[in-house]
Order: C-alpha cells, then structure tokens, then sequence
C-alpha cells in the first residue's frame, strides 16, 4: 500500500494543494490555543502531545466535509481543532502503561516516558477539555445551536458508545478470539467513531443540509474510519517502527484480536478496498456537488504507507 491514488481529477499534487492552506490553518490555531494559559510543565506536555506530528486526518475530513456542503468557516476550523485534540488526548492515555504501555508515538517517545505518567494523564484530562471549550466561544463567531449541535456529536463520538467504549472493548478482548462482527463493532467504535464524528461535525457547520445527504456523508465517514483501522492493522504487521512513527508488530505481540489476525493479510486488503468501495459509493448519494476532497481523502487512508 504505497500507491496513492485520488479522486477522479485529482492527482496527489492536487491533493496536497488543497490540504496544505487547510493544515497550515490549523497548525496556527492549535499553536495559539494549546497550553498557552496552562501551569508551564503542563503546558509544555500538551503541546508535545499535539504540535509537530500527526496526519491531521480528522481535521481534514471536518473542512472537507464543512465545504461541501457549505458550511461556516470559523466552526469548521474549531471543530477542526477539536478532533485534533480529543484525538491526541486519546493516544496520550492510550500509551501509558496502565493501558498499552508504548513509548514511541509519532516518531518520538510518548508524553508519559517525555513528563512521567502523572503529568501525561492531566495533559490528556487538559486536551479534553480543551476541545469543548474551542467549540463553545463567546465572540458570536459560531451560532449557539452549531455549538451544541458540535458538543453533542463530538462528546458521543469520545465516550462510552464511542472511542472509550471501544477501547474498553479493545483490553477486554485481548487473547481472545473475536468474531468479524465482533472485531468489527470494537473497531467501530475504537477508532471509526471519531473519523465518523470528524466528518458529521463538518456537515453541521452548516445548518441548511438536506437529510440525505448527511446520512450519506455520515455513512462515508462510517466506512472510512473503519477502514482507516484495517489498513492500521495491515501496517502494524507489514511496515517497520520507524516508517510508522510508532512501535511496529506491537498488536501481535500483545495477542490482541486484528483484521490480519482473523482475515489474513490478503483478506485484510480486500476488506480496505471494499470499505473504500462503500465510502465512495456513500459519496456518490450524497448528492452533493462537489465531494473530490473527501474521495481524495479516502483513497489516501486506504492507500497510506504509515
């Protein structure tokens, strides 16, 4: 999986034109909004945790699907921002040795072996919040009902029907024998709900979408997201550390349930290219004019070396 093939018309340069003003927009937000106010150790953590690393997928997936349809800038870019953080907070509790006990993320060790566990834990809490507070601001730039609207779909997609209740699911499950429909919900939740919640909080940047075409993207985001973790299971046994940024082969060695595992690395693949298949198709019924951004992203996570 080293190929990166876009949407129709849209080559990787075309891609990496679009994506760059949009990475660079939130690169300067993130770096004026985290830990700049926080206890100085504190701060230090958060921003190690956030800035310099990181595909950004999430907030590329809230600006894409913000401008197909239309919506606010200023929403999309904090709830942008917002993913980024609940994401980031997320891998900083993720490696502590309480849960998968990793010491390297994104190409450098992880905040707990950086800070001490400690003051890993309270920058994750930190992020956290953060992430709410972004989404709520007084200056009027962001209507009320957008800003709960965002609250709501970003709290479902972190919590217990969400990313914590698929990592529950996730420690529970080691050395055991899940079923595909079982690996599937765990992974749905795990890492599909906020790539899924990425792309539902861009569409309500507008308020003026029409039900269809939300629960297409919405279905879009559904099968990129758990595709984005049949492809991490793929490179888990297929590429090294350093190309991943992160400890390779890791998921074997914890015994822990996987596509490749259950499917084989063959059936694994298949299954990316027939999520692909399904986001795509959600695309197409979505009957928005112009969705290449979001095809061209789907193709890069199926796609992607690391």
């Amino acid at each position: 999986m080293t190929a990166v093939h876009t949407a129709p018309g849209w080559d990787t340069q075309r891609l990496a034109a679009w994506s760059g003003p949009h990475l660079s927009s939130v690169e300067a937000a993130l770096s004026a909004w985290v830990g700049v106010d926080a206890p100085v150790k504190l701060g230090d953590a958060m921003r190690y945790a956030v800035l310099d690393g990181g595909k950004r997928l999430r907030p590329l997936l809230v600006l894409a699907a913000s401008e197909a349809v239309g919506g606010v800038a200023a929403a999309a870019l904090r709830a942008a921002c917002a993913t980024e953080l609940i994401h980031a907070y997320s891998l900083v509790h993720d490696d502590l040795p309480c849960m998968d006990n990793d010491v390297l993320r994104r190409g450098k060790p992880t905040v707990h072996v950086q800070f001490g566990e400690a003051d890993a834990l309270l920058a994750g809490d930190a992020l956290q919040a953060l992430a709410f507070e972004l989404l709520t601001p007084d200056d009027g730039s962001v209507e009320p009902t957008v800003q709960a609207t965002l609250c709501r779909l970003l709290a479902r997609a972190a919590g217990s029907q969400g990313m914590a209740g698929g990592q529950a699911i996730d420690l529970a499950s080691v050395g055991l024998a899940l079923t595909e429909a079982q690996l599937r919900e765990m992974h749905r939740l795990k890492t599909g709900a906020l790539l899924q919640g990425s792309v539902d909080m861009g569409a309500a940047c507008s308020q003026q979408v029409a039900p269809q075409a939300l629960a297409a993207l919405s279905a879009y985001g559904a099968a990129l997201g758990l595709a984005f973790q049949v492809v991490d299971d793929i490179l888990d046994v297929t590429a090294d550390s350093q190309t991943l940024g992160k400890t390779a082969g890791k998921d074997a060695a914890a015994d822990k349930p996987t596509y490749v595992s259950l499917l084989g690395l063959d059936g694994a693949r298949e299954q990316a290219t027939q999520l692909l298949g399904e986001a795509l198709a959600a695309l197409e019924r979505s009957g928005l004019p112009d969705t290449n951004a979001l095809r061209a992203l789907a193709h890069m996570v199926v796609d992607r070396d690391r």
